[in-house]
This record gives structure tokens, C-alpha cells and sequence, in this order.
């Protein structure tokens, strides 16, 4: 498992990765965007500011870098920052397969990404990833398995996953929707030969958005490393837009509501990883205090005032604009 590799780290910030999917193409749909990246969004510009985001976080401890097919040029800026550092062996990298970007490097695309879990479409972006990652890649995700996802059943898919884990490659899949727990719960059933094929899951799970929570506590009783992602709720966990009883507990430990809203991850007994998204070097240094966030039990209580109905949690994420 490459996670071991991460094992025996001991600085604050070992369990916190950083995911590139809010500067690897010029349209996402966080909250505050528009202010956080450059008006002219070129490559070159957001290849920059990739490479100043992976500079900052190694350089604070961060171990684990997460990017997707479907990032725009995420593999590509982290497969150049990586060629860069040929000799940087304590890193874990992981990418995702199985959405393909299609907004052409355009923040007003009709449509920005394409969903296909079918074995044609893995081996397309397998050897897409291939090609820029190399055998920098540890990690290999499904992305975004849903209940209703052929990825959990269609077994020509699992026996290429499998045969790419005995190559050395760790599988494993991430998931979204208000139904996350029950993809879990399916992922976690299939077997290949008699043995599990996923090794780690990656999920949302924030404040507003616990619903996953005893799943992936069982995922890591199964002994999968569990990574969460969307710890900020694209951007509604961070300022100005955090709820009032969020504000008010970071007033009380005088860091920001985002390091106040990733300490409630990184207080889950299974969470392994808990990713940042920041899009500036500033956000990312604040998203890097929350292991700092002292988070007693009458401030917890008050967190979790904040959930919301995974249903309706779902619906307004998918009403957040690209921009």
C-alpha cells in the first residue's frame, strides 16, 4: 500500500493531502473563485499557480497529491512539477478515471465533463494517465461510483483492476450523491478471486454532510484508507460564506472557519487523508492549520448543529454555478 509510505510521518499536517481540482482548468463551481484565480486563465497561468500550490504544501508537510482525468491539466501540471523532483520518493499520488473533460479549457462549456465507467473508457484513461504520470501514479480511483454505477457489477472491469493491482497499482474508487453510504456498502462486497479489489474510498464528508460517516467507518474496519474530500462544502464551510455558528467558533480559536471546518474531519477516527482544494498558497497555509483547531466537545456540539439532509445537501451542490 503506498499509504504506508505515510505511516511514519509525524508532522501536523501528515493527514492532509492536497486535490488539484480547482486549478487544474479555468471552471469550477467553489464558492469565491472568481476572486482566487488570475483573470486571464491560461495554462501557463494556472500551470503556475499548480506548481506554487505543490511547492507550498511539501514544503509544509503534505504527502499525499490528488488530481483526476477529468481536472482539465491536472495530471499533466502534477506529472511536470514530478519530473521536476525525479529524486522525491516520499509522496503518494493518486488520479481518478472514468469522467472525461470536455470543456475545452473554457469556464462557460455547456458541458464540462462526460461519466463512463465502462472497461473501454478505463483502459482509454489508464493509458492516458499512463502517459503523464508514469509510474509516479500510486493510486488509481473509480470516479464518482454511485449505487446505480455499472462499475460495481460489470466484472470484465474488476478482473482489469485486479490484474493492475498485481502490477502494483492500488484501485480504489471515490463516490458522491446523497446515497454515498450504500455505494460504499457495495464497493465494499466486491471481490475478485476471493479478494477485495478497492483498497481505498474517497468521499464527501463535511459539516453539512455526515451521511457517509458509518460507512466509512466500516470501510476502515475493512481496512481501507479512507480519504475525504469536499471538507469545505466548495467553499460554503470557508469566509464569508460559512454558517454564523461556524464563524463563531473560529472566532473562538482565532484561526480560519476553513481550518475550523477540516478539523471536524480530521477528527473522525477513519479519516486517513482529508484533502484541501485550495486555489492560492493563502488558503492552502489557513486549510494547513486545522490540525491546530482545539475542538472540545461543546464546540463539536455546536458543528453539528450544521448538517443538512443529504438530499438537499446534493441539490444545492448541484445548483453551484461553473465559473
Amino acid at each position: 500500500m503506498p499509504f504506508a509510505r505515510l505511516s511514519s510521518a509525524t508532522t501536523p499536517t501528515c493527514h492532509l493531502g492536497l486535490g488539484l481540482a480547482a486549478v487544474g482548468r479555468p471552471g469550477y463551481i467553489n464558492l469565491g473563485r472568481d476572486a482566487d484565480l488570475p483573470p486571464v486563465r491560461s495554462v501557463d497561468a494556472l500551470r503556475e499557480r499548480t506548481h506554487d500550490l505543490l511547492d507550498a504544501a511539501y514544503a509544509q508537510g503534505v504527502r499525499y497529491f490528488d488530481a483526476a482525468r477529468s481536472y482539465g491539466r491536472a495530471e499533466e501540471f502534477l506529472a511536470a512539477w514530478l519530473d521536476a523532483r525525479p529524486d522525491l520518493d516520499d509522496v503518494v499520488v493518486g488520479s481518478k478515471w472514468g469522467y472525461t473533460y470536455t470543456a475545452g479549457w473554457s469556464a462557460d462549456a455547456e458541458q464540462h465533463e462526460v461519466k463512463d465507467h465502462s472497461p473501454a473508457a478505463y483502459e482509454r484513461q489508464r493509458a492516458e494517465t499512463g502517459r503523464l504520470l508514469g509510474d509516479r501514479l500510486d493510486l488509481y480511483q473509480i470516479h464518482s461510483v454511485t449505487p446505480d454505477s455499472p462499475a460495481l457489477t460489470d466484472k470484465e472491469l474488476h478482473a482489469r483492476l485486479a490484474e493492475a493491482a498485481a502490477g502494483g497499482l492500488t484501485v480504489g474508487f471515490s463516490t458522491s450523491g446523497p446515497a454515498q453510504a450504500d455505494a460504499i456498502r457495495a464497493a465494499l462486497e466486491v471481490t475478485v478471486d476471493g479478494e477485495p479489489l478497492f483498497r481505498t474510498v474517497q468521499s464527501t464528508y463535511n459539516a453539512l454532510e455526515t451521511s457517509a460517516g458509518p460507512a466509512l467507518a466500516e470501510a476502515h474496519d475493512a481496512g481501507l484508507t479512507v480519504i475525504v474530500k469536499e471538507g469545505l462544502a466548495n467553499g460554503r464551510l470557508a469566509a464569508p460564506h460559512a454558517p454564523e455558528a461556524l464563524k463563531a467558533v473560529a472566532e473562538e480559536t482565532s484561526l480560519g472557519c476553513d481550518a475550523v471546518a477540516l478539523a471536524f474531519v480530521l477528527r473522525q477516527p477513519w479519516a486517513g487523508v482529508v484533502l484541501s482544494g485550495a486555489a492560492t498558497v493563502a488558503q492552502l497555509a489557513s486549510n494547513l492549520h486545522a490540525p491546530a483547531v482545539d475542538l472540545d466537545a461543546g464546540r463539536l456540539a455546536r458543528i453539528a448543529t450544521l448538517v443538512e439532509d443529504p438530499r438537499a445537501y446534493w441539490e444545492r451542490r448541484g445548483r453551484l454555478p461553473w465559473h
